[in-house]
């Protein structure tokens, strides 16, 4: 196995953390935002731990970009347009988001301010991935609703 391919898995499952961290992350936010609960350490753990896992998730698909195939096609494909381009844009995009959103969580006057932002952020992120995962499947045919293939 090379180096693309061990980066490619790293990349392919390490998407299970980040997606299901962002998910547990904006149902808690929500939770202490409609309830009006403090905002614990707890809760800023696992938006640390979020945000954490998005940017490891960057640098692996970053390097990828540059080793991948599936960028080096042309534009006029969409499949190799949605990884060119798409792909990279939305999820630049996402963990932007996610880095703002906890940065302004600190700022927060209470629990409530935090957990608002979180939500908010968090939730639109989550949205934009889950917009670049249908994307993906109708743009590459060999993948699948929950990217194997």
């Amino acid at each position: 196995m090379n180096t693309y391919e061990i980066l490619k898995n790293a990349h392919s499952g390490w998407r299970y953390v980040v997606i299901i961290l962002l998910l547990i992350a904006v149902i808690n936010a929500v939770m202490g935002w409609m309830g009006n609960k403090s905002y614990t350490e707890g809760n800023r753990k696992l938006n640390v731990f979020t945000l954490i896992s998005a940017h490891i998730q960057l640098v692996f698909g970053v390097i990828l970009y540059f080793l991948s195939p599936l960028t080096k096609g042309p534009m006029a494909d969409a499949m190799y347009r949605y990884w060119k381009v798409e792909h990279v844009v939305m999820m630049v995009l996402a963990i932007v988001l996610i880095t703002i959103g906890n940065a302004k969580s600190k700022k927060g006057i209470d629990g409530v301010a935090k957990h608002k932002s979180i939500a908010i952020f968090f939730g639109i992120a989550l949205i934009i991935i889950v917009v670049a995962i249908f994307t993906m499947v109708s743009s590459d045919p060999s993948k699948s609703l929950l990217g194997f293939g």
